[in-house]
């Protein structure tokens, strides 16, 4: 491979993952395209895109891809890791089965951190940086989102971490912000909140804000992957790492406005925007609630 720089990006089959490793191959890196199924990813005929099987919630998946990647690389180790594998997972904390939380925190926050320690060596070697994925959610927690929320709270707080403790080998840790971004892992998070099996009481205790939240998404406008493309490659190529890269307006926002409110105005601007502002409770559950 010479002295072609190499990146490894997890969570590359879909979203913003195909976009990012798509773009990262166009500017000169080999990429380490991970995903949990081969055969299925759209890089045939990219000649420097290795797909590379990769469940980050697996640690033999995580072990096998990290020594193949050391095997192919040699000395050259790798110039960047992307944190991009995430899923999404919403609704009322009263209604989130365990397991679906525990899924939750598997992939976003347990599953970096187990690619980060598996990479490191690679890293030293290379020179490289870390780069994870994280969400405005992290600043600005919403009511109905908490299972996100707290994952990628968790997910920013590591970052940080891991940004003091590895600067004594000069090894850039950063966060990319994305905004709401037009791809299908949110109506995954909806149909799957839609499937699980709640007590006809239980839900009936939201049906009103889930009617709402719902109206609520259909009237949201998602930004194109491509400004979220573009703050991953920035923070993969810069010279200077900035310790945050947010991507589009609303990320800003999001991030950086509202979540620095008053706590009252800002739960006041949330629950508006999300259409449950002035919800009660029905009469006929809040006795059984």
């Amino acid at each position: 491979m010479g002295n072609t720089p190499a990146v490894l990006l997890t969570g590359a089959n879909g979203g913003i993952g195909t976009p990012a490793a798509l773009d990262l191959a166009a500017r000169g890196f080999t990429v380490y395209a991970g995903m949990r199924r081969l055969g299925h990813g759209p890089f045939d005929g990219v000649a420097r895109i290795r797909e590379i099987r990769l469940d980050v919630t697996d640690p033999d998946s995580v072990a096998e891809a990290i020594a193949r990647i050391e095997r192919e690389r040699g000395g050259q180790g790798l110039q960047a890791v992307v944190n991009n594998a995430g899923v999404i997972v919403q609704g009322p904390l009263e209604l989130v089965p365990d397991d679906e939380l525990q899924r939750q925190f598997a992939v976003n926050v347990f599953g970096p951190v187990r690619v980060v320690k598996a990479a490191l060596p690679l890293l030293r070697a290379g020179a490289g940086r870390i780069v994870n994925v994280g969400a405005p959610t992290a600043y600005l927690p919403m009511p109905f989102n908490g299972p996100i929320s707290s994952s990628k709270a968790a997910l920013h707080s590591l970052t940080a971490a891991l940004r003091g403790e590895l600067a004594a080998w000069d090894l850039p840790v950063t966060v990319v912000v994305p905004g709401l971004v037009d791809t299908a892992i949110f109506t995954k998070a909806a149909d799957a909140q839609r499937t699980v099996p709640v007590p006809a009481e239980r839900e009936a205790l939201y049906r009103q804000h889930l009617a709402a939240l719902e109206r609520s998404a259909a009237k949201q406008r998602p930004e194109a992957t491509t400004g979220t493309v573009r703050a991953i490659a920035a923070a993969v190529t810069d010279r200077r790492v900035k310790p945050e890269y947010f991507s589009g307006a609303n990320a800003r926002v999001l991030s950086k406005m509202l979540a620095r409110l008053p706590r009252p105005v800002r739960e006041s601007a949330v629950a508006s925007a999300l259409g449950v502002k002035g919800i009660q409770a029905p009469r006929e559950t809040a006795r059984a609630a």
